[in-house]
């Protein structure tokens, strides 16, 4: 019997240890589908960075062809001033990866040429690891008592994504556009309050919302807006079918256009209090009420010559994966328990 309660306890300290080093590493592709290039504008890297978590072991990928950018980790000083002399490391080959090993402010740029000046560079902030399991309980045991019946927690909300119309194609007239630009919208799920970037040179284009019918008979006559100062940034405002074209003569035809298609806003609906079963010894428990996630306020964006401060880090997230972790090792942890106990 001493030798099953030994080894009961040893796998009792093996289990709180996987408990406490359970943290999900997550790799981020830097930029998204528009990868590691000098930008249609100098806040594309702090605007994408800015609703996200950076937490120690994560992964940065910065994509990029060989021979054409560079990745250097540099000094707040440098990243300012956009100095490439002095880098703390530096890759050439791409796609370069790398791992954040330490916590704080962290600085990337591009080393050729101007294509910092132009925005192409990076600071994030990065946190420490935390543990997803609770910390045990030193309260001395209950009688238990009817436990009231909880509500299932809200589900987080994303915040607002930007996406760059067409990637790098950018917003213009080429084979195949209209194809290209269904395509490029096919596998994405747009909400209110995303912003779509058309990046596009001055004086050759523009952007016009329309209705459904003038989007397909190419009538750029009576548009809902217009815009032609790019990059133009559109908000999304309401859900439904929006339709975009470009009004200079013969773009829409060629296939300058999109079509997409808006849901509601990503913002979590909390779930109404759940009343817990009566009993005949005690009196009804109150209910408990899920408090709806809170709205994380994206950081302001940093400037390419002056001083930057990178995006604080958001709030982690709730993780699904690190709460089927916890059940499944304490699932198992009740299993050899049983196993050695009988």
């Amino acid at each position: 019997m001493a030798t099953k309660l030994n080894i009961v306890f040893l796998v009792v300290i093996a289990v709180t240890a996987l408990l406490q080093c359970s943290v999900a590493q997550t790799t981020f592709q830097v930029g998204d589908a528009l990868g590691w290039t000098i930008p249609s504008s100098v806040s594309t890297y702090s605007t994408w960075a800015a609703n996200k978590n950076f937490i120690v072991g994560d992964i940065l990928v910065f994509n990029f062809t060989t021979s054409q950018h560079t990745v250097a980790k540099v000094s707040k000083a440098d990243y300012d001033a956009c100095n490439p002399n002095n880098p703390i490391s530096i890759q050439t080959n791409g796609p370069a990866t790398v791992t954040l090993n330490e916590t704080g402010a962290q600085y990337y740029i591009c080393t050729v040429s101007t294509h910092c000046s132009f925005g192409q560079k990076l600071a994030i902030n990065v946190s420490a690891a935390t543990s997803s399991a609770p910390p045990p309980s030193t309260s001395p045991a209950a009688t238990p008592t009817p436990a009231p019946a909880l509500a299932p927690a809200p589900t987080p909300s994303r915040g607002p994504a930007t996406y760059i119309v067409g990637d790098t194609l950018g917003w213009s007239v080429f084979s195949n556009a209209s194809v290209a630009y269904q395509n490029w919208a096919s596998n994405k799920t747009f909400f209110v309050g995303d912003i779509l970037v058309f990046n596009f040179a001055n004086r050759t284009h523009n952007v016009a919302e329309v209705t459904k019918q003038n989007y397909n008979s190419c009538n750029t006559t009576n548009p809902l807006s217009l815009n032609a100062n790019p990059p133009v940034r559109v908000t999304l405002t309401k859900a439904g079918e929006h339709f975009f074209t470009c009004t200079v003569s013969g773009h829409c035809s060629a296939g300058q256009k999109l079509a997409i298609n808006v849901t509601g806003s990503t913002t979590a609906t909390p779930p109404s209090s759940a009343t817990p079963p009566s009993s005949t010894t005690a009196p009804p428990s109150p209910s408990t009420t899920a408090t709806p996630p809170s709205t994380t306020t994206n950081p302001s964006v940093p400037s390419p010559t002056g001083g930057v401060t990178p995006p604080p880090p958001p709030p982690p997230p709730t993780s699904s994966a690190a709460s089927l972790r916890v059940t499944g090792l304490c699932a198992t942890f009740l299993s050899i328990v049983l196993v050695f106990l009988n």
